[in-house]
């Protein structure tokens, strides 16, 4: 099926080769920003705050974004995005360049000026996401059948992860042992392409629709409809909740992984891509899984199986046991994802997708910069009491224990009926 979609539609198969190059320039930026974050200091609120401004954007932008992307040229959206990160990029190769060598001792002067510096240029390629992912998903439904949107969502979700973070972190991981500069003018060549890709799509013709008041009339439009609207309103604050969870671990692993298991930038790289393996097997098989036990029963199971990976990552130190906590995360990640995008996508008209998508990232990413902010301060706050390992180690019983509240909650709670 996957080889039949992408052969007979040359519109999403130029979606899905821009999707491969962007993502695979994000799986590079997802080691290699974190990585260099150490280089230049070892404070955990230092790691966060770089984390912490990647994922600002989706709580400062992801409803205004929304609105843009619907009286907007979704493609040049996307091209303009990917050409801005192509700039930001090589910005960070010139931060590099102008810096003195690294790595940082404890306590350099130049530390904290830097750590701002990156966490600036963060903040802007996070803005760029923002924009271009949420054109990228709104553009789907009219580029394949209805009937395939759940092949197509899962196809793009795996290659996605193929590219993110099963090439992207290993490779980022050998650049950045060549030169430190390499991954991110890497990552400028990977969004040329990419821009590239989504200028190639012959998008078919379509009608903008503007109501008489204007920018803020049109973002009410979308508010109303969302909260009119229980189960998906439902789904973005759960969606919310997850999310700024695994940030939370996510932001520690990069310390996690240097200092509890020991591992070079390389050796992180292929711990990644255990994550990886995980959402490429889940974007082939969990479209079948959703379809044979049913749309709402595979939400539960993979509210289920969320809190496990974190307690597994909590509680070992081999490096083998976190990579298939990380599979398995992203594997019950993929299932969920695959769920409620299709849901989405089919449930919210074409004229209101763009904004109430946004609505729904806002809630749904918009918690992410508050998991990143939380995993540093837990650190900072924990290490002096508990030592350095069991600080670095509480992000995940914290998120362990969140997860298997939210699934209480969805017993609970969340009533799931398939849209049409």
């Amino acid at each position: 099926m996957t080889a039949l979609l992408l052969r007979k539609n040359r519109n999403y198969r130029f979606l899905f080769t821009g999707s491969a190059f962007s993502n695979l320039a994000d799986g590079i930026s997802a080691l290699a920003f974190p990585w260099l974050a150490t280089m230049i200091s070892r404070d955990p609120l230092h790691i966060s705050l770089v984390a912490f401004a990647t994922r600002l954007p989706w709580l400062l932008f992801a409803l205004p974004a929304g609105v843009v992307i619907d009286r907007s040229n979704r493609q040049a959206v996307m091209i303009r995005a990917d050409l801005l990160r192509l700039t930001l990029s090589f910005g960070v190769v010139a931060l590099i360049l102008a810096a003195p060598a690294l790595p940082f001792d404890d306590g350099a002067e130049w530390a904290l000026p830097l750590i701002l510096a990156l966490s600036a240029i963060a903040f802007l390629l996070g803005a760029a996401e923002v924009f271009r992912d949420n054109a990228a998903q709104t553009v789907l439904p009219v580029l394949v059948d209805s009937r395939d949107l759940e092949s197509a969502n899962g196809q793009i979700w795996s290659i996605e992860q193929v590219m993110g973070s099963f090439v992207g972190p290993p490779l980022a991981g050998l650049l950045i042992a060549l030169a430190v500069p390499l991954p991110f003018g890497f990552d400028a060549v990977m969004f040329a392409l990419s821009a590239w890709c989504i200028w190639c799509i012959a998008f078919p013709p379509r009608i903008r629709t503007r109501l008489p008041d204007g920018f803020w009339r049109e973002m009410k439009a979308g508010i109303v409809w969302i909260l009119a609207h229980r189960l998906i309103l439902q789904l973005a604050i759960m969606l919310g909740v997850l999310n700024a969870l695994t940030i939370m671990a996510v932001t520690i692993l990069v310390l996690y992984a240097q200092e509890v298991l020991g591992l070079s930038a390389f050796d992180y790289g292929f711990l990644l891509t255990a994550g990886a393996a995980g959402g490429v097997l889940g974007g082939l098989l969990c479209p079948a899984i959703a379809e044979r036990i049913g749309p709402g029963r595979s939400l539960f199971v993979a509210l289920a199986v969320f809190p496990l990976p974190y307690a597994l990552i909590f509680i070992t130190t081999s490096p083998v046991l976190v990579g298939l906590a990380l599979f398995v995360e992203m594997f019950a990640a993929l299932l969920w994802n695959v769920v409620t995008v299709s849901y989405r996508q089919r449930a919210i008209p074409e004229d209101l997708l763009g904004r109430v998508n946004s609505i729904y990232r806002f809630f749904g990413w918009g918690m992410m910069p508050l998991g990143a902010l939380a995993g540093g301060l837990i650190v900072g706050w924990s290490e002096t009491t508990l030592g350095r390992e069991a600080a670095l180690r509480l992000p995940y019983l914290v998120s362990a224990i969140g997860a298997a509240v939210l699934f209480v909650y969805a017993l609970i709670a969340l009533r799931f009926k398939p849209a049409t």
